[in-house]
């Protein structure tokens, strides 16, 4: 799937009167058609939004695990500090969301427990979303921490925007064969692919030099895809309060998406958006892997190994129509 940088023709003079409003703050440290970026405390930035404005808010701040970050925060407060200060952001971003917006929040299960219950009073819960990203080192006297904890809260009853993608039948990496057996639901399985189910296994950690922006963690362009992808379209407004490398940002522009949010160091985000060619480059293999029953490099393993792919499948074709599984 080509990715195609949105221009500001995408939207009409009313879109960008209203993304105008929404935005009203201090300068911002940089912008595109699309978004603004603010270097500045995010509550401060947040006040200024005006509220039920934004359709998609995510929030991946500080762990409070006594980091060092270039902004020069406090990452090791107390317990009781460092849950009080996330209420008070997470109150603003409660405030700006519109009816039937959602607001992800990521962060350690120890955390999102009493957050959790904290959004709970105000918000309708969707899913505890477990993401499989383990950590560099086990930690003694505990289980191995592999997971972190995305919670899906929306305003209202239910979502305004929900599309969740579908995935790709997971097969060996050696023969491409499948790693589960369908049985006789092979010709019921969506030739889109496999619903997207609350346990995600496929996001991978940032390590590689060429898709890690910044020396502290940063999150997976896939992870930001998925969510952005499942509760917004083409329009809408993304808030990230906590913008770190930018991914968040990023993944809104090359997707059509505005945005607004805020950094206490902006640096690492701005050079990123330098040049965007990367992330392009790696969103439309990203996009490629989405939203089929089998990974084109999955049906030529299983070709090269002499497998047969079973003929009840339903697989599509690039024009859209659907064709049984042959090889």
């Amino acid at each position: 799937m080509e990715v195609k940088l949105p221009n500001e023709q995408v939207f009409s003079d009313i879109d960008r009167l209203m993304a105008a409003k929404a935005m009203s703050t201090g300068a911002p440290i940089f912008q595109t058609a699309l978004g603004q970026l603010f270097e500045e405390d995010c509550i401060k930035m947040m006040r200024s939004i005006a509220p039920n404005t934004v359709d998609l808010a995510f929030a991946d701040p500080p762990f409070n695990l006594g980091k060092k970050y270039s902004s020069k925060i406090n990452d090791q407060k107390s317990e009781a500090e460092y849950l009080e200060w996330c209420k008070e952001w997470l109150d603003q971003m409660i405030r700006v969301l519109k009816p039937g917006g959602s607001l992800f929040l990521w962060n350690l299960p120890k955390w999102n427990i009493p957050l959790g219950v904290y959004l709970s009073q105000s918000l309708s819960f969707r899913h505890w979303i477990s993401v499989d990203i383990k950590y560099s080192l086990p930690i003694a006297n505990r289980l191995y921490p592999s997971h972190y904890s995305l919670l899906y809260y929306v305003k209202g009853d239910k979502p305004a925007i929900f599309h969740p993608d579908r995935t790709p039948i997971t097969c060996c990496r050696h023969c491409g064969g499948e790693l589960r057996d369908y049985g006789g639901y092979k010709n019921k399985m969506n030739p889109k692919g496999v619903s997207l189910a609350d346990v995600w296994t496929d996001i991978p950690p940032v390590r590689h030099a060429k898709y890690k922006k910044r020396e502290a963690n940063a999150l997976p362009l896939k992870l930001m895809d998925r969510i952005i992808s499942m509760a917004s379209d083409p329009g809408s407004l993304v808030l990230d309060p906590f913008g770190g490398s930018g991914t968040t940002f990023v993944a809104a522009e090359l997707t059509g998406r505005r945005w607004i949010g805020t950094e206490l160091d902006c640096s690492a985000i701005t050079e990123r958006f330098e040049s965007l060619q990367g992330d392009k480059d790696h969103l439309e293999e990203i996009h490629g892997a989405k939203n089929i029953l089998f990974r084109q490099e999955d049906l030529a393993k299983q070709r090269k190994a002499g497998k047969k792919l079973s003929k009840d499948y339903r697989i599509e074709k690039d024009d859209d129509s659907c064709v049984c599984g042959s090889t």
